[in-house]
């Protein structure tokens, strides 16, 4: 299982990934994820939701009021602003696992 704190720090950009593809709602945000991960990721709704509601606050993304299908629910869609941010995090995200390679490949940890 991974560390919390690994996905808690990119909580935004893998839902921004998903967003960018088209316009979902929150419980089907949840399922993807987990869907997408083979299950590795386990991503509760107390978690999701605040994101969600940060990153609308934020202007990443905004919502509306889809009844569609019998049921109303709340649908989350990105927005320019948004793309560029996650590109840019996209981009970190790349620079980052590079830097940290360097350093670990180097390494072959004993275990005795």
């Amino acid at each position: 299982m991974y560390k919390r704190e690994l996905l808690k720090g990119n909580t935004e950009t893998l839902l921004l990934s998903l967003l960018s593809e088209d316009p979902k709602y929150g419980y089907l945000l949840v399922k993807e994820i987990e869907s997408r991960s083979g299950g590795y990721f386990q991503v509760k709704d107390g978690t999701i939701y605040p994101a969600l509601h940060r990153m609308e606050r934020g202007e990443l993304l905004e919502s509306s009021w889809d009844s569609s299908n019998g049921q109303t629910r709340r649908v989350y869609s990105i927005t320019p602003k948004g793309r560029y941010f996650l590109q840019t995090m996209i981009e970190e995200w790349g620079k980052f696992c590079r830097a940290l390679s360097l350093i670990m490949e180097s390494k072959k940890v004993k275990l005795d």
